[in-house]
């Protein structure tokens, strides 16, 4: 080094701060949930400074960073860049941040010497973005970098001064002009020349315009311009990758002393507050393709390390709970289940008979599943035996004396505010149950709104104390085509079946006539319902009945175990491609089973558990076409007579078995069991 050199300042750059805006990570964090999922691809962004003299280097990244075509402001120059996000903490901390950074700034350095830059100055400025995303915490780790080469070493001559040290105001204006003038692209360098007593601003490539180097010579009619973010002595960091450009692709500048405008705008648009800088490279200095390359932004701390934005607090916290809510879903789709829909969850409506202990279980479960229209229906109130065992349940619920029904839907809001869900004080007429004269006008409003709350919801979950309170719910989702799951308990024993949805044409739901059986399974519309095992009409359970036995005593662990598959049989339906007519096999464990599974795996009709043996079965039934529930008789009766029909099925026991032929069935049985009791007697006595 000469001596010269050794009483040169070397130029000192004042690098970019990032800031990022909140709308950055909510953007991040949509596109990681639903775009890139578990891939760790890296994703292009743009950013943006300010050349304005008031503002300072700051770099900006936003929600739109992640569009194709960026926006701008004004008096600001975009710079595209990368983004790299990391599935782990683990691997964010562990990965080679200098190896990381040369290996960008060869591809930079690439470029550069392909010359494309002179015509889109703007390519040379980039930035590089590597973060990881704690989507449970909403806590977001990240470290940006501004890739510049350590080399060449650059002096500055002189100590920067303004501008109008070498401009007069008449030209400082035409460089103002014609700055704002120029393409966006083409404002981060540029160009001015001082020709016979005027100002020229050129483009890059017009101004080198297939020169070679020995003819680029600068004089002092020409100044080098470039958009500078600083706003004190200093120039800002985008002049650095600008000098390694100019001072690699022509090399006779560096034994040139180079005359360097920092553009600095006032609010009206003036570039009078610009800085002149004059420039001198050291001799045979490295290139920037043989050297290592920095840019890592220094943290809060002035240390070279990332930064944290923790997003949890400032973040709706309602938003919040439904992000986050969602993220155990999204990641069995990511990791497990890729055709698993989850949409189909949020927009199935489901409606809740019964807000006990299963009605609770079943609520939750729901919920975690990703369920968003809940509706319970129960005529009875929160009691301080329930807190225990029905989870939706406290004990000021009890203190209160609130409705069960109503309780349930707001403690649901408790638990995510944009649950969409309503409880329905509501009592279920049932056979066998006779409505005087007293009643009938509440027992028809209840129907009513009955009929209209299974009519406007997908799903009905039977989870109710008694069987026949199971009964007019079951006629009419079989009459409407819903879907139907209904579970029951017993003290260590539970039922959890779906009941066959017969098809519809024209409005009219028609079970399936004339289908060949099938050795292997039952087709999702023939399977049976819940009364189609039964020969006698539903009575009335809790006649002469004790406190202990109207009450479900059940083990703790049953209606949990119940709720559960309850929940997971309807979502294994949502999820098969036939949906409701999804078949049941009589044997899961058979060959046939892959061929009717669904995403999930194949669907039972019914599943029994007993807890005395822990053990499960899976029966599979069809249709009975004397059911007192479901079968075409019944269900034409009933579109027929409508609530006639209903009242005299509450008013007698028999009544539906007379209707549906099962009083000739006991008949035919009673008779057989006195002829060969006949018989019996005749052989003894011979």
């Amino acid at each position: 080094m000469s001596t010269d050199e050794k009483q040169l300042d070397i130029i000192q750059y004042v690098p970019f701060t990032s800031f990022v805006h909140p709308s950055f990570w909510h953007s991040l964090t949509d596109l990681k949930l639903n775009v890139d999922k578990l891939k760790e691809t890296t994703k292009q962004i743009h950013g943006s400074f300010s050349y304005s003299n008031d503002i300072g280097t700051v770099f900006e990244v936003d929600g739109t960073s992640f569009n194709r075509d960026p926006e701008c402001g004004l008096h600001y120059i975009n710079i595209t860049g990368t983004l790299m996000n990391k599935n782990t903490i683990e691997d964010f901390k562990s990965i080679d941040k200098t190896a990381l950074l040369n290996s960008v700034g060869e591809m930079i350095w690439s470029n550069i010497k392909m010359l494309s830059w002179i015509k889109n100055p703007s390519a040379l400025l980039n930035c590089f973005i590597l973060s990881f995303a704690d989507l449970k915490k909403f806590h977001y780790y990240y470290w940006f970098a501004f890739p510049c080469p350590s080399q060449p070493t650059v002096y500055l001559k002189e100590k920067s001064q303004n501008i109008s040290t070498v401009f007069s105001k008449n030209e400082i204006q035409d460089i103002s002009d014609r700055f704002q003038s120029l393409e966006l692209d083409q404002k981060c360098y540029f160009v001015v020349i001082k020709e016979n007593s005027k100002v020229v601003v050129k483009k890059l490539h017009e101004f080198f315009n297939n020169k070679s180097e020995e003819d680029i010579i600068v004089d002092k009619e020409v100044f080098f311009a470039f958009a500078d973010p600083s706003n004190n002595y200093n120039p800002g960091w985008s002049l650095r990758i600008f000098l390694a450009a100019l001072y690699e692709c022509f090399p006779t500048l560096t034994k040139q002393c180079l005359q360097v405008i920092g553009i600095r705008c006032t609010r009206d648009g003036s570039v009078e507050k610009s800085l002149m800088f004059m420039i001198e490279a050291q001799k045979d200095s490295q290139t920037g393709g043989n050297v290592n390359w920095l840019g890592w932004e220094r943290n809060d701390r002035g240390n070279f390390g990332p930064k944290l934005a923790n997003m949890s607090a400032s973040m709706d916290p309602i938003k919040l709970a439904e992000t986050s809510s969602d993220l155990n879903i999204k990641l069995m789709q990511w990791r497990l289940v890729p055709d698993l829909d989850v949409d189909v969850m949020k927009n199935t409506k489901c409606l809740l008979l019964g807000a006990g202990t299963l009605g609770c279980h079943v609520a939750r479960d729901l919920l975690a599943w990703g369920f968003r229209h809940i509706t319970f229906i129960d005529s009875g109130k929160v009691s301080y035996s329930n807190p225990t065992r029905q989870v939706l349940f406290n004990f000021q619920d009890c203190v209160n004396g609130s409705r069960k029904a109503e309780a349930a839907a707001n403690n649901m809001k408790l638990i995510l505010p944009t649950v969409h869900t309503e409880g329905l004080v509501l009592h279920i007429p049932m056979p066998g149950h006779p409505i005087g004269e007293a009643l009938k006008k509440e027992t028809i409003h209840n129907i009513e709104v009955l009929t209209e709350a299974i009519t406007k919801h997908d799903v009905v979950f039977l989870l109710l104390d008694t069987r026949e309170a199971r009964w007019l719910p079951t006629l009419i989702a079989a009459s409407y085509g819903k879907i139907v799951i209904n579970a029951a308990l017993g003290f260590d024993s539970y039922l959890v079946m779906r009941h066959g949805v017969s098809k519809e044409r024209d409005g009219v739901n028609e079970t399936i006539e004339g289908i060949p059986k099938n050795d292997t399974h039952v087709d999702g519309g023939q399977l049976g319902c819940y009364f189609c095992n039964d020969v006698t009409a539903p009575g009335n359970s809790l006649k002469d009945r004790t406190l202990d036995q109207q009450c479900t005593v059940t083990r703790p662990g049953v209606a949990a175990i119940a709720g559960a598959l309850a929940v997971e049989l309807l979502v294994a339906i949502l999820q098969h491609p036939l949906r409701v007519n999804a078949p049941a096999l009589y044997n899961l464990n058979s060959e046939e089973s892959s061929e009717h599974e669904g995403i999930l795996g194949p669907i039972p009709h019914s599943i029994r558990g007993f807890l005395h043996s822990f053990q499960t079965v899976v029966p599979t039934c069809s249709k009975f076409k004397q059911c007192i529930a479901c079968s075409e008789v019944v269900i034409d009766k009933y579109r027929e007579e409508g609530i006639e029909f209903l009242m005299k099925v509450f008013n007698s026991g028999t009544f539906l078995e007379d209707v549906t032929g099962l009083s000739e069935l006991q008949l035919a049985a009673e008779m057989t069991d006195v002829l060969t009791f006949s018989d019996e007697d005749q052989e003894n006595s011979s």
